[in-house]
């Protein structure tokens, strides 16, 4: 028989979570979990508290501000291991728990894992409603916990201590495959967190994961070879798949050697260099006009690590007669586009289809066609960033904000990361920011979550302790979430935030108007007000009580100085300046669909919509599938 040893269902599940191993992106040892951020409360405090206590030397939990705040930097900690290394974390029941409910979702969209153990109700009933309890009629199983169903990948409600045995090796399975990955929600009733149990011993020995590393079926690589073979104006998109496989090297391998250009989504940004010859920018939306018209041009794309949504597809419209190549260890997503599938690991697919090549290259004068066009993106783009003199009375937009902190990066000869999620700086980081190292760009847009940035730098220079991290985000997501800048001084991990102060809502401002709408609710202006009308914010103020050091600046010209007081800080400084909403960079993007109303009094909404209708007839039938027939 056995050994055994005696431990709450906590107890437990802290000294398991402490015993996972794996090999980070070097190949050294490390422990899966890097911690536990915790915000205590009457539904964890008890059980899971004291259980983190016992193990703290070897499992660190980290106290934050908001709990939506603590699980996105969680998940920011993670993408900046490139899902090798990851973080739990755990609130009381009720409020805490629901505050995980977006953070799940934008764990669940981007791929990305995270484990959520929120505190639940009694097993027993025997104080039943207690504080914080929705009481469902026709339900008595139910807590708030199970809004956490539908943006879990894996979810599971421990109701005996003896039901982790099946449970935890279930979500690391699910946290560690690259094809499953996403968060997993333990739920973890208080009364059953202090029950004790006697547990195999060798449950809690030390284990190593290890990321699976699916190579494709040559049925799939032989499908793809003649679909590649045949093309004349291929084009690879990179997406975030080829970070997360370490692919980087394979791709630029695999560029050298068969001549196709390469477009990148938001994902996917970093894995080629962007001085590459045939680094054509991003696609789509946010996309580069060398991308883009390639794309449009293509009779191929290889779609490699990517989800395709509507961004990079151009709402399905951009490259909507071109075969598409399906490339991703999801066999999901490999469905998308309607071409086809390679279902396998980015690095490994890029390998196989490059030995099944051979000496295949994309014609001559498309290769020369894509870099002509690549530098002339290039040229666009140091243009734009470069610009520093402004005319009296001209607010900067974000593209000379961005030129001027790229700047500073390379004359301080630091490998920075940059770090975005919402509004109008993802469409200008994506055409404009420039990175040469994979993770360098890290950007939320999958789900596109105002308040990700702040807490998302908090995890990413957690990760990347001896990076410079820079946090750029506009006034509407500051205002949102933006208390983990006390976490972020108490912790000692220094960011340097930027807040462009546009006056409100500026992206969705310029949308609303370019379906046909009044400027209505989204700029300060344009919302109703009382009498005082809306204050003017002091941002670097209310950073300052934080704990940072801030200042706020007027022009380029401070703005490249500050920051080299920024760099020379040991600890989080803020500066913010007051931006343009309505300049944005006219060159690239592409048509992305949003629905305009049939019926309006306005003239501009029904001229908006004659011309949705008639970008709607360029889509790509949602029926086609470009498949062979097998001859």
């Amino acid at each position: 028989m056995s050994a055994t040893v005696r431990l709450t269902m906590a107890q437990a599940l802290v000294h398991y979570l402490a015993a996972q191993r794996i090999r980070d992106e070097e190949g050294h040892t490390v422990p899966l979990f890097g911690g536990v951020f915790a915000i205590f409360g009457h539904g964890n405090v008890a059980g899971l508290g004291e259980a983190l206590y016992q193990q703290r030397d070897a499992l660190p939990t980290y106290r934050a501000h908001n709990e939506q705040a603590m699980a996105n930097a969680a998940i920011a900690y993670a993408k900046a291991h490139m899902r090798r290394r990851m973080m739990a974390v755990t609130t009381s029941i009720g409020p805490g728990a629901t505050n995980l409910v977006t953070s799940a979702a934008l764990a669940h969209v981007n791929r990305l894992p995270v484990l959520l153990l929120p505190g639940d109700i009694f097993v027993s009933r025997a104080p039943d409603p207690v504080l914080q309890q929705l009481e469902d009629f026709g339900d008595g199983t139910a807590s708030v916990n199970d809004c956490l169903r539908p943006v879990s990948r894996y979810f599971d409600r421990i109701v005996k201590p003896e039901q982790l045995l099946t449970a935890l090796p279930r979500a690391m399975r699910v946290l560690t495959d690259p094809a499953l990955c996403g968060p997993v929600t333990l739920a973890l009733p208080q009364d059953v967190q202090a029950e004790a149990f006697d547990w195999p011993e060798n449950f809690f020995a030390e284990r190593i994961h290890h990321i699976r590393e699916q190579p494709p079926s040559t049925e799939d690589i032989a499908e793809a070879t003649m679909a590649l073979r045949a093309a004349k104006r291929p084009v690879l998109i990179a997406g975030g798949g080829a970070l997360y496989a370490n692919a980087s090297e394979t791709l630029r391998a695999f560029v050298d050697k068969h001549g196709v250009p390469v477009a990148e989504t938001q994902a996917g940004k970093g894995a080629l260099a962007w001085d590459h010859p045939l680094q054509l920018g991003p696609a789509g939306v946010c996309g580069s006009t060398a991308a883009n018209a390639l794309l449009a041009d293509a009779d191929v794309v290889v779609a490699v690590g990517t989800r395709l949504q509507d961004f990079t597809t151009g709402s399905n419209a951009l490259y909507a007669n071109a075969r598409i190549i399906t490339l991703n260890v999801n066999g999901y997503d490999t469905l998308k586009g309607g071409g086809v599938e390679i279902q396998g690991d980015a690095k490994l697919g890029l390998q196989s289809l490059s030995d099944a090549l051979g000496q295949w290259q994309s014609d001559r004068s498309w290769q020369q066609h894509a870099a002509e066009q690549a530098r002339q993106w290039s040229n666009i783009v140091t243009r734009i960033t470069g610009q520093r003199e402004l005319p009296n009375g001209t607010l900067p937009y974000d593209g000379e904000i961005i030129g001027a902190v790229q700047r500073s990066a390379a004359a301080s000869a630091r490998d920075d990361i940059v770090v975005c999620a919402a509004g109008t700086l993802p469409a200008e980081l994506e055409k404009l920011w420039r990175t040469s190292t994979p993770g360098g760009y890290h950007m939320e847009y999958g789900y596109s979550c105002m308040g990700y940035e702040i807490a998302g730098g908090l995890g990413v220079k957690m990760a990347k302790p001896d990076r410079e991290v820079i946090v750029m985000l506009g006034d509407g997501s500051y205002l949102m979430l933006n208390a983990e800048i006390a976490t972020s001084v108490m912790l000692g991990h220094k960011l340097i935030v930027i807040v462009l102060d546009n006056g409100g809502y500026g992206c969705i401002n310029r949308l609303q108007q370019a379906c046909g709408g009044a400027p209505f609710n989204n700029m300060f202006d344009d919302c109703l007000q009382g009498g005082e009308g809306m204050p003017k914010i002091d941002f670097a103020a209310h950073a300052r009580a934080m704990g940072a050091s801030a200042e706020h600046v007027n022009s380029i010209a401070e703005l490249e100085l500050a920051l080299l007081r920024a760099r020379a800080s040991k600890h989080t400084y803020l500066i913010s300046i007051d931006t343009d909403h309505r300049r944005t960079t006219e060159e690239g993007g592409c048509w992305w669909e949003v629905a305009v109303p049939e019926v309006s009094e306005r003239d501009a909404v029904l001229k908006a919509r004659r011309q949705y209708d008639i970008a709607k007839q360029q889509q790509r039938p949602a029926a086609a599938t470009g498949k062979t027939d097998g001859n």
